[in-house]
Protein backbone atom coordinates (compact mmCIF):
# COMPACT_ATOMS: atom_id res chain seq x y z
CA UNK A 1 0.00 0.00 0.00
CA UNK A 2 1.00 3.33 -0.90
CA UNK A 3 1.07 4.85 2.60
CA UNK A 4 2.07 8.67 0.95
CA UNK A 5 -0.72 8.79 -1.31
CA UNK A 6 -3.46 7.80 1.49
CA UNK A 7 -2.12 10.76 3.78
CA UNK A 8 -2.00 12.66 0.89
CA UNK A 9 -6.07 11.87 0.85
CA UNK A 10 -6.48 12.49 3.73
CA UNK A 11 -4.74 15.85 3.77
CA UNK A 12 -6.85 17.46 1.16
CA UNK A 13 -9.79 16.17 2.95
CA UNK A 14 -8.93 17.72 6.21
CA UNK A 15 -8.52 21.20 3.99
CA UNK A 16 -11.44 21.19 2.03
CA UNK A 17 -10.75 18.66 -0.93
CA UNK A 18 -9.62 22.08 -3.36
CA UNK A 19 -9.75 21.32 -6.86
CA UNK A 20 -6.02 22.89 -6.58
CA UNK A 21 -4.78 20.57 -3.69
CA UNK A 22 -6.60 17.62 -5.39
CA UNK A 23 -4.76 18.51 -8.55
CA UNK A 24 -1.35 18.34 -7.00
CA UNK A 25 -2.16 15.27 -5.38
CA UNK A 26 -3.51 13.08 -8.38
CA UNK A 27 -0.68 13.93 -10.36
CA UNK A 28 2.00 13.06 -7.47
CA UNK A 29 3.99 10.38 -8.61
CA UNK A 30 1.60 8.92 -11.18
CA UNK A 31 -0.88 8.11 -8.90
CA UNK A 32 -3.64 9.41 -11.27
CA UNK A 33 -4.88 7.77 -14.95
CA UNK A 34 -7.59 9.15 -16.63
CA UNK A 35 -8.37 5.44 -17.81
CA UNK A 36 -7.68 3.97 -14.18
CA UNK A 37 -10.90 3.45 -12.50
CA UNK A 38 -11.69 3.72 -8.58
CA UNK A 39 -14.43 1.28 -6.98
CA UNK A 40 -15.97 1.15 -3.29
CA UNK A 41 -17.22 -2.31 -1.90
CA UNK A 42 -20.06 -2.06 0.09
CA UNK A 43 -21.46 -4.96 2.13
CA UNK A 44 -25.10 -3.92 4.05
CA UNK A 45 -24.80 -6.18 6.68
CA UNK A 46 -28.04 -7.67 6.66
CA UNK A 47 -29.70 -10.79 8.87
CA UNK A 48 -33.62 -10.10 8.34
CA UNK A 49 -35.61 -10.09 4.82
CA UNK A 50 -37.61 -7.30 5.57
CA UNK A 51 -34.73 -5.50 6.37
CA UNK A 52 -33.37 -6.37 3.29
CA UNK A 53 -36.30 -5.62 1.04
CA UNK A 54 -36.26 -1.80 2.90
CA UNK A 55 -32.62 -1.68 1.97
CA UNK A 56 -33.43 -2.67 -1.24
CA UNK A 57 -35.95 -0.02 -2.03
CA UNK A 58 -33.22 2.57 -0.79
CA UNK A 59 -30.83 1.59 -3.31
CA UNK A 60 -33.50 1.07 -6.16
CA UNK A 61 -35.36 4.21 -5.89
CA UNK A 62 -32.57 6.66 -4.20
CA UNK A 63 -29.19 5.73 -3.97
CA UNK A 64 -28.47 4.05 -7.70
CA UNK A 65 -30.64 6.99 -10.07
CA UNK A 66 -28.61 9.80 -7.65
CA UNK A 67 -25.06 7.85 -8.11
CA UNK A 68 -26.27 8.36 -11.99
CA UNK A 69 -27.41 11.61 -11.99
CA UNK A 70 -23.58 12.20 -10.97
CA UNK A 71 -22.54 10.27 -13.62
CA UNK A 72 -21.29 7.12 -11.87
CA UNK A 73 -22.57 4.04 -14.00
CA UNK A 74 -22.32 0.52 -14.14
CA UNK A 75 -23.58 0.43 -9.80
CA UNK A 76 -23.72 -3.29 -9.30
CA UNK A 77 -26.32 -4.62 -6.19
CA UNK A 78 -25.58 -8.42 -5.37
CA UNK A 79 -26.89 -10.95 -2.82
CA UNK A 80 -25.02 -14.09 -1.28
CA UNK A 81 -26.04 -16.77 -3.43
CA UNK A 82 -24.55 -19.51 -1.03
CA UNK A 83 -26.27 -19.02 2.11
CA UNK A 84 -29.82 -18.34 2.34
CA UNK A 85 -29.92 -17.14 6.00
CA UNK A 86 -27.38 -13.98 4.94
CA UNK A 87 -29.47 -10.80 3.69
CA UNK A 88 -26.45 -8.85 3.35
CA UNK A 89 -26.44 -6.71 0.20
CA UNK A 90 -23.09 -6.57 -2.14
CA UNK A 91 -22.70 -3.02 -3.70
CA UNK A 92 -19.91 -2.02 -6.26
CA UNK A 93 -19.54 1.38 -7.26
CA UNK A 94 -16.65 2.37 -9.97
CA UNK A 95 -15.67 5.86 -9.91
CA UNK A 96 -13.66 8.19 -12.63
CA UNK A 97 -11.41 9.25 -10.11
CA UNK A 98 -10.46 10.13 -6.49
CA UNK A 99 -12.65 13.56 -6.71
CA UNK A 100 -15.83 11.73 -7.96
CA UNK A 101 -15.72 9.81 -5.06
CA UNK A 102 -14.32 12.22 -2.68
CA UNK A 103 -17.75 14.55 -3.75
CA UNK A 104 -20.34 12.19 -3.58
CA UNK A 105 -21.37 12.81 -0.03
CA UNK A 106 -22.21 16.56 -0.41
CA UNK A 107 -23.30 16.08 -3.60
CA UNK A 108 -26.19 13.73 -2.45
CA UNK A 109 -26.67 16.13 -0.01
CA UNK A 110 -27.71 18.63 -2.30
CA UNK A 111 -30.08 16.32 -4.34
CA UNK A 112 -33.90 16.69 -3.40
CA UNK A 113 -35.16 13.48 -5.25
CA UNK A 114 -32.61 11.70 -3.54
CA UNK A 115 -33.11 12.98 -0.11
CA UNK A 116 -36.91 12.81 -0.68
CA UNK A 117 -36.75 8.87 -1.82
CA UNK A 118 -34.72 8.22 1.20
CA UNK A 119 -36.49 10.15 3.84
CA UNK A 120 -38.55 6.80 5.21
CA UNK A 121 -34.98 4.84 4.94
CA UNK A 122 -33.70 7.81 7.38
CA UNK A 123 -36.07 8.29 9.54
CA UNK A 124 -35.14 4.84 10.77
CA UNK A 125 -33.56 5.20 14.56
CA UNK A 126 -31.32 2.79 16.43
CA UNK A 127 -34.18 -0.10 17.31
CA UNK A 128 -35.42 -0.26 13.84
CA UNK A 129 -32.50 0.10 12.10
CA UNK A 130 -31.83 -2.01 8.45
CA UNK A 131 -28.52 -3.06 8.68
CA UNK A 132 -25.83 -4.11 11.44
CA UNK A 133 -23.02 -2.14 10.22
CA UNK A 134 -22.16 -1.14 6.76
CA UNK A 135 -18.37 -2.56 5.49
CA UNK A 136 -16.85 -0.57 2.96
CA UNK A 137 -13.69 -1.02 1.06
CA UNK A 138 -11.78 1.68 -1.57
CA UNK A 139 -9.61 0.39 -4.40
CA UNK A 140 -7.54 1.52 -7.10
CA UNK A 141 -8.00 -0.75 -10.52
CA UNK A 142 -5.22 -2.23 -11.58
CA UNK A 143 -3.02 -1.54 -14.76
CA UNK A 144 -4.32 -4.98 -16.37
CA UNK A 145 -7.52 -4.33 -16.24
CA UNK A 146 -8.31 -0.09 -15.61
CA UNK A 147 -12.14 -0.27 -16.40
CA UNK A 148 -14.80 -2.59 -15.65
CA UNK A 149 -15.19 -5.68 -17.91
CA UNK A 150 -19.15 -6.17 -18.95
CA UNK A 151 -19.34 -9.52 -20.32
CA UNK A 152 -22.58 -9.31 -23.50
CA UNK A 153 -24.69 -11.79 -20.93
CA UNK A 154 -24.59 -9.08 -18.47
CA UNK A 155 -25.54 -6.12 -20.11
CA UNK A 156 -28.32 -8.05 -21.99
CA UNK A 157 -29.25 -9.04 -17.94
CA UNK A 158 -29.86 -12.56 -18.96
CA UNK A 159 -28.80 -15.45 -15.88
CA UNK A 160 -25.56 -15.01 -14.80
CA UNK A 161 -23.65 -14.91 -11.35
CA UNK A 162 -20.91 -13.24 -9.72
CA UNK A 163 -17.88 -14.16 -8.30
CA UNK A 164 -16.33 -11.95 -5.09
CA UNK A 165 -12.59 -12.98 -3.92
CA UNK A 166 -10.24 -11.50 -1.27
CA UNK A 167 -6.87 -11.84 -1.56
CA UNK A 168 -4.27 -11.58 1.63
CA UNK A 169 -0.79 -10.80 2.02
CA UNK A 170 1.36 -11.33 5.08
CA UNK A 171 3.55 -8.00 3.40
CA UNK A 172 3.08 -5.30 1.45
CA UNK A 173 5.39 -6.45 -0.42
CA UNK A 174 4.29 -9.45 -1.07
CA UNK A 175 0.66 -7.60 -1.91
CA UNK A 176 2.80 -5.57 -4.69
CA UNK A 177 4.05 -8.83 -6.51
CA UNK A 178 0.82 -10.76 -6.45
CA UNK A 179 -0.47 -7.83 -7.99
CA UNK A 180 1.95 -8.00 -10.65
CA UNK A 181 1.68 -11.21 -11.41
CA UNK A 182 -1.93 -10.90 -12.11
CA UNK A 183 -1.14 -8.04 -14.28
CA UNK A 184 1.96 -9.58 -15.56
CA UNK A 185 -0.58 -12.63 -17.24
CA UNK A 186 -3.05 -14.24 -14.62
CA UNK A 187 -5.77 -11.77 -15.83
CA UNK A 188 -5.42 -12.46 -19.57
CA UNK A 189 -5.53 -16.24 -18.63
CA UNK A 190 -9.09 -16.12 -17.13
CA UNK A 191 -9.87 -13.81 -19.83
CA UNK A 192 -8.36 -16.60 -21.96
CA UNK A 193 -10.42 -19.87 -20.15
CA UNK A 194 -13.47 -17.30 -20.00
CA UNK A 195 -13.88 -16.59 -16.38
CA UNK A 196 -14.99 -13.23 -17.70
CA UNK A 197 -13.00 -10.84 -15.13
CA UNK A 198 -15.31 -7.94 -14.50
CA UNK A 199 -12.73 -6.04 -12.26
CA UNK A 200 -9.77 -6.03 -10.02
CA UNK A 201 -8.79 -4.13 -7.41
CA UNK A 202 -5.77 -2.70 -4.63
CA UNK A 203 -7.25 -2.25 -1.65
CA UNK A 204 -6.38 1.35 -0.66
CA UNK A 205 -8.09 1.45 2.37
CA UNK A 206 -10.23 -0.90 4.40
CA UNK A 207 -9.73 -3.82 6.74
CA UNK A 208 -7.57 -6.69 6.54
CA UNK A 209 -4.67 -4.95 4.31
CA UNK A 210 -3.04 -5.25 2.67
CA UNK A 211 -5.58 -6.97 0.11
CA UNK A 212 -6.52 -7.11 -3.53
CA UNK A 213 -10.33 -7.88 -4.15
CA UNK A 214 -11.59 -8.75 -7.73
CA UNK A 215 -14.57 -9.79 -9.31
CA UNK A 216 -15.39 -12.81 -11.97
CA UNK A 217 -18.77 -13.74 -13.76
CA UNK A 218 -20.52 -16.61 -15.62
CA UNK A 219 -23.74 -17.49 -16.51
CA UNK A 220 -24.24 -20.30 -13.79
CA UNK A 221 -22.38 -22.74 -11.18
CA UNK A 222 -21.44 -25.15 -13.40
CA UNK A 223 -19.50 -24.14 -16.87
CA UNK A 224 -18.21 -21.86 -14.09
CA UNK A 225 -17.06 -24.59 -12.19
CA UNK A 226 -15.13 -25.44 -15.95
CA UNK A 227 -13.47 -22.67 -16.39
CA UNK A 228 -12.01 -22.53 -12.97
CA UNK A 229 -10.74 -26.24 -13.94
CA UNK A 230 -9.68 -24.98 -17.31
CA UNK A 231 -7.58 -22.34 -15.47
CA UNK A 232 -5.87 -24.56 -13.23
CA UNK A 233 -4.83 -26.88 -16.19
CA UNK A 234 -3.83 -23.61 -18.54
CA UNK A 235 -0.26 -24.34 -19.54
CA UNK A 236 0.77 -20.68 -18.59
CA UNK A 237 -0.78 -21.05 -15.22
CA UNK A 238 1.28 -24.15 -14.52
CA UNK A 239 4.02 -21.89 -15.50
CA UNK A 240 4.32 -18.44 -13.70
CA UNK A 241 3.28 -19.91 -10.26
CA UNK A 242 6.05 -21.74 -10.19
CA UNK A 243 7.85 -18.44 -10.77
CA UNK A 244 9.90 -18.14 -7.30
CA UNK A 245 8.93 -13.65 -6.95
CA UNK A 246 5.13 -15.17 -6.68
CA UNK A 247 5.44 -17.91 -4.56
CA UNK A 248 3.54 -17.28 -1.00
CA UNK A 249 2.15 -13.97 -1.70
CA UNK A 250 -1.01 -14.56 -0.74
CA UNK A 251 -1.72 -16.24 2.93
CA UNK A 252 -5.84 -15.86 3.08
CA UNK A 253 -8.55 -16.81 0.32
CA UNK A 254 -11.81 -15.29 1.29
CA UNK A 255 -14.82 -15.84 -1.42
CA UNK A 256 -18.33 -14.92 -1.82
CA UNK A 257 -21.05 -16.34 -4.51
CA UNK A 258 -22.94 -13.78 -5.65
CA UNK A 259 -26.16 -13.10 -8.16
CA UNK A 260 -27.56 -9.94 -9.07
CA UNK A 261 -30.55 -8.21 -7.67
CA UNK A 262 -33.24 -7.36 -10.48
CA UNK A 263 -32.25 -3.87 -10.38
CA UNK A 264 -28.20 -3.68 -10.89
CA UNK A 265 -26.82 -2.50 -13.62
CA UNK A 266 -24.05 -5.23 -13.75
Amino acid sequence: MNYLFIFAMATALCFGNSTETQAKILTAEGENKADQEYYEIRIYKIFDYEKQQIAENYLKTALIPALNRMGVDRVGVFSNLADENDHSLFMLIPFSSIDQFTNMNQTLARDADYKAKAASYFKRNKKTAVYQRIESRFMKAFEGIPVLETPKYSLEKKNRLFELRLYESPTEDHARRKVKMFNEGEIDIMRDVKLAPIFFGETLIGPDVPNLVYMLSGTDETSHGQHWKDFLAHPEWIRIKEIEEYKGTVSSIKKWMLTPTSYSQL
